[in-house]
């Protein structure tokens, strides 16, 4: 009986080690468990010369005529005021409409119910699949290079166009 008792404990003790730890396994860094991103979209911090911003969901949509949409948003987290200057993919800008200047805590939106800016590539032959880099020049922050996808346009990006679609301006603080 004592046996049985010890080989039972002993199974017991094997099976808990192994069902406590297999979530853990690989400690608290494991790849499994920083994974943050829930969109196709790319993400970026930008920390310089006194910038806090944040580069969220970026991709590319490319839609029917050829042309590419941008899509994600930027928000300056900073005390201070920064623009966009302007946005690019292989030397080729964006044709930018909407809101450009990044007043702290006030998202800068591509596309979306809540847009409040657009910007698009018209006529660049997008290829929905391929990653390119997408330049976004800031007053402040300088040159910022981003990897960006290319998404085909269905889904949630279906309604994704080349034309601009804003969201009504709302008043901006005064500087």
């Amino acid at each position: 009986m004592r046996k049985i008792k010890k080989v039972a404990l002993s199974t017991i003790s094997i099976a808990l080690a192994f069902s406590l730890t297999s979530c853990y396994g690989s400690g608290p860094n494991a790849a499994t468990r920083m994974i943050t991103r829930v969109t196709d979209g790319n993400e970026s911090k930008v920390m310089t010369d006194g910038s806090d911003l944040r580069i969220d969901n970026l991709l590319l949509v490319a839609t029917e005529d050829g042309s590419a949409v941008v899509v994600g948003s930027i928000i300056n987290r900073a005390d201070t005021a920064d623009q966009i200057l302007g946005i690019a993919v292989n030397n080729i800008k964006a044709q930018i409409t909407g809101e450009t200047k990044l007043y702290p805590n006030k998202p800068v939106r591509f596309e979306g119910d809540s847009a409040n800016a657009k910007a698009v590539f018209p006529g660049v032959g997008a290829v929905a699949g391929t990653n390119v880099t997408v330049t976004i020049g800031f007053a402040r922050a300088g040159l910022v290079k981003v990897q960006a996808i290319i998404r085909d346009k269905r889904d949630i990006y279906a309604n994704v166009t080349t034309g601009a679609k804003l969201a009504s301006p709302t008043a901006t603080p005064a500087q």
